[in-house]
């Protein structure tokens, strides 16, 4: 791909803003004719003109609409004879819409390069849970998406996760164009409401979970609390909740440790 004279590139941003780019990525999109960027599959603390500064290329903000209807004439065309660059929040393929990117530009046989970085999914490790302990994860959406209802999917996943003692990555939805974020306490309200439907509980009032927000930034915080307990507090954005399986006791006193701190 390197001396290619075309191809579409996958850059990844970095978990919380322009700073956390590799200098692998930023050389490569310096490389790029264009640059394109999308920030409503992740919660980023930079802006568009605060990445060109960094770049010092113009760079295109897409909708989530261009960049899963429009793709075709906006990416993939100008990637047969340019080289184009997707900026990516996070690592450019934990989102399933850059994979489906990546397929259409292979069947395309348009020449791909991906420069990965930092995310969420290894962030984690940051709370003292055990990375290969970590089930599926799942997305928390708005209840206007859902009818009022947590999708049949992610209940089911949140469920297997427990009864296997594993712990569940809760990611909170997004309306990048709306600057619409999900809260913890409209989330856990939603997982509560849910749980009054069902015979059995993912969670409770009482149940212990993990509240992890600013991942990344200068303010990063841990805390582990019950439900009742966090629907009380705000917490700084991005942010995610974990629902812990069958903590083990080194876990455990990492986050009692952390909640003294």
């Amino acid at each position: 791909m390197q001396s290619s004279s075309n191809g579409l590139y996958f850059i990844s941003i970095g978990l919380s803003d322009e700073k956390d780019m590799s200098i692998k990525a930023l050389e490569n999109a310096k490389k790029c004719d264009l640059l394109f960027v999308e920030f409503y599959t992740t919660k980023l603390n930079t802006t568009k003109e605060r990445l060109e500064k960094l770049i010092r290329k113009s760079i295109k903000d897409l909708s989530r609409e261009e960049l899963e209807e429009k793709y075709q004439k906006i990416i993939l065309d100008e990637a047969k004879t340019k080289k184009v660059g997707l900026l990516v929040g996070g690592d450019c393929f934990v989102a399933t819409t850059h994979l489906a990117l990546r397929v259409e530009a292979i069947k395309q046989n348009i020449p791909i390069k991906v420069i990965h970085g930092s995310s969420i999914i290894s962030a984690i490790g940051e709370t003292g849970l055990h990375l290969q302990k970590f089930g599926p994860f799942v997305t928390i959406p708005f209840p206007e998406k859902t009818k009022g209802k947590l999708p049949e999917s992610v209940y089911n996943i949140l469920l297997e996760n427990k009864k296997r003692g594993l712990h569940t990555l809760c990611l909170l939805d997004v309306v990048a164009e709306e600057k619409k974020y999900i809260t913890v306490r409209e989330a856990l309200n939603i997982l509560l409401e849910l749980e009054k439907e069902r015979q059995e509980r993912v969670l409770n009032e009482d149940t212990e979970v993990i509240v992890f927000s600013n991942a990344g930034g200068k303010n990063s915080s841990v805390v582990f609390d019950k439900v009742k307990n966090l629907l009380k507090k705000n917490f700084e954005k991005p942010v995610i909740i974990i629902i812990p399986g069958i903590l083990h006791f080194t876990e455990r006193e990492f986050l009692e440790s952390n909640l003294l701190n």
